[in-house]
């Protein structure tokens, strides 16, 4: 029997309202103290189901990268709640100064990620994780050590992406764990290919969260995510210091056991921002339509995209979007 044609979904330039979604809940954590301590206050609201041997997704950045999260913040964090702890990365898919592991180290040490253990995932090659109900794939391949670890915890830098429209948490773990030789190819380049990007917009995004599902799966309840929304270029931390400007005021910091509440809830509180202060990271966002990446992960069954914004910083009071971005500092005038 001929194989039945693969069609991407549809809609992911467009924003779904709030009032138009449908089904339960989730808690979603927030703070707006940008600094190490603010870091660690959001990380103590999600940190219990994280046990045993804890790997760390941080996505280290291309050498001397201005907009990644600060080494301090994560030091401390290490240092104070996950001293076990180990950062996990990938080597990429292009060349650079990550593509091999050798001078993915280099990077590292340019970058000051020196002050604990970092695994290279892929350094030894790469093992399948199977894709339960996907539409791309029935497996991904992965870092051969991610199997290594009883935990995750995502901690993502939320910003711009050239692919993906926005980086949250389902494109630190979808690109980020996928190895750079298999995994990636699987999601970037369609087989026979000569142009290694060739895959895009809705397809893009669906293969991506097929390969965050896949690792979701594997760590099942003991894994938890936070996005850091600072230095919010239109740019992924990849293109190091080619990042386009940052023009996106600083927000705060989320947390959440829910993948999908965590990203749908950065998204809303970036659209709740006014027009010139969202204008060039919703533009990125919707052309590449990177909106898909919420959708399918509903429908995957990945998380809620309804949810409960919890305001740490006043007595866990409940708060909307528009609470979340209210008198925001224009970026440049107060740098953190």
């Amino acid at each position: 029997m001929e194989e039945k044609k693969k069609v991407p979904g549809t809609g992911g330039d467009r924003y779904i309202p709030y009032a138009e979604r449908f089904g339960d809940e989730s808690v979603v954590f927030f703070t707006r103290d940008l600094s190490a301590e603010g870091l660690l206050k959001v990380y103590e609201c999600i940190q219990k189901v994280l046990e045993g041997k804890i790997a760390i997704k941080l996505h280290t950045g291309e050498k001397n990268g201005p907009n990644i999260i600060p080494r301090d913040w994560v030091k401390l964090l290490i240092d104070k709640k996950l001293a076990d702890g180990t950062i996990i990365e990938t080597n990429s898919y292009y060349e650079g100064d990550r593509d091999t592991t050798e001078k993915h180290r280099e990077t590292l040490k340019v970058n000051g990620w020196t002050f604990c253990p970092v695994d290279i995932m892929d350094d030894t090659g790469a093992v399948s994780l199977p894709v339960k109900g996907g539409k791309w794939y029935t497996e991904m391949s992965v870092g051969k050590t991610l199997t290594e670890y009883d935990s995750l915890l995502v901690l993502t830098h939320f910003k711009g992406h050239v692919k993906g429209g926005f980086g949250g948490s389902n494109k630190n773990i979808g690109i980020g764990c996928a190895d750079g030789k298999i995994g990636k190819a699987m999601i970037h380049t369609t087989p026979g290919q000569s142009n290694p990007w060739d895959i895009s917009n809705e397809e893009f995004m669906e293969r991506m969260t097929e390969s965050t599902k896949a690792v979701l799966d594997y760590f099942d309840k003991n894994i938890a995510y936070i996005n850091v929304m600072r230095n919010m270029s239109v740019s992924c931390d990849c293109e190091g210091v080619e990042a386009e400007p940052v023009v996106t005021p600083n927000v705060g910091i989320c947390a959440s056991l829910d993948i999908l509440a965590l990203d749908q809830a950065c998204i809303d509180i970036v659209y709740a921002m006014k027009e010139e202060e969202h204008h060039d990271l919703v533009e990125r966002i919707e052309s590449r339509h990177g909106l898909r990446q919420l959708s399918y992960m509903k429908e995957l069954g990945m998380g809620n995209d309804r949810y409960l914004l919890i305001d740490i910083d006043n007595e866990d009071n409940v708060i909307y979007p528009e609470d979340a971005v209210k008198n925001l500092v224009p970026f440049g005038s107060s740098i953190i």
